[in-house]
C-alpha cells in the first residue's frame, strides 16, 4: 500500500513536511515589488510628470505673450491695443482649461513635493519644492498685478468711445514687464521639474 497517496504533501519521517518541499514563496520573483508598492510607485510618477507638462504649458503661454502678442499690439494704434486685450482677457478668463490647468500646476507640484519627501526621495523633493515655490511666485504676480490690471482695461468699456487711453500705457509698462517675470519664474520652476525627472528615474531604476 503506497503511504503517500496522489495529491498528499510528502511528509519527513519525523512528521514534518518534506525537506524537498519548496517554502512559502520561493517562486516569487526576486525583487519583484508588491502590487500596492507598484501602484504607489505609478502614482508618484504620473503626479510628477502631470506637473512639468501644466508648468510647461503656463510657460509657453506667458513665452507666448513676450515675444508675439504684446509687441504685436504695441504696434499698432491704442484703440486696437485695448479691444484686442479685452478678447484676450476675456476668452482666458471664460476658459475652464485654462482655470484647471494654471491652479494644477501648483496643486501637483506641491503634491508631488511631499510624496517624494515621504518617500525618502529627498533630493528630488527639493527640486519639486522649488519649482513649486517658483509657481507660487507666479501666481501671486498674477493675482496682485495683472488680474487686478485686467480688471480695469475691462471696466473702461467700449474702447470706440475711449478717450483716455493711461491704461494703455500701464499695460505696456507694468503688465509687460511682470509678465516677463513670470515667464522666468515658470522657466525655472520648469527646469526645477525637469532635473527632479532625471533624479527621479536614476532613484527608482
Amino acid at each position: 500500500m503506497n503511504p503517500n497517496p496522489a495529491g498528499s504533501p510528502q511528509q519527513h519521517p519525523a512528521g514534518g513536511p518534506s525537506p524537498y518541499a519548496a517554502p512559502p514563496g520561493a517562486w516569487a520573483q526576486p525583487g519583484a515589488p508588491a502590487p500596492a508598492t507598484a501602484e504607489r510607485g505609478k502614482a508618484a510618477t504620473v503626479l510628477l510628470l502631470a506637473s512639468t507638462v501644466l508648468v510647461g504649458l503656463m510657460a509657453g503661454l506667458f513665452f507666448a505673450f513676450d515675444v508675439s502678442v504684446m509687441p504685436g499690439l504695441a504696434a499698432g494704434d491704442e484703440r486696437t491695443y485695448v479691444t484686442a486685450m479685452q478678447n484676450f482677457n476675456s476668452a482666458i478668463d471664460g476658459n475652464g482649461l485654462f482655470g484647471m490647468a494654471f491652479v494644477l500646476a501648483l496643486l501637483l507640484s506641491a503634491a508631488s513635493a511631499i510624496v517624494e519627501f515621504r518617500k525618502g526621495r529627498r533630493t528630488v523633493a527639493v527640486w519639486v519644492g522649488v519649482a513649486a515655490i517658483a509657481y507660487l511666485v507666479v501666481l501671486m504676480i498674477t493675482f496682485s498685478v495683472n488680474i487686478p490690471l485686467n480688471n480695469e482695461l475691462a471696466d473702461v468699456g467700449d474702447a470706440a468711445k475711449l478717450t483716455d487711453f493711461s491704461i494703455v500705457d500701464k499695460f505696456k509698462t507694468t503688465w509687460v514687464s511682470t509678465n516677463i517675470i513670470r515667464t522666468l519664474l515658470c522657466t525655472v520652476a520648469l527646469t526645477a521639474l525637469s532635473r527632479a525627472l532625471v533624479l527621479y528615474g536614476r532613484a527608482t531604476r
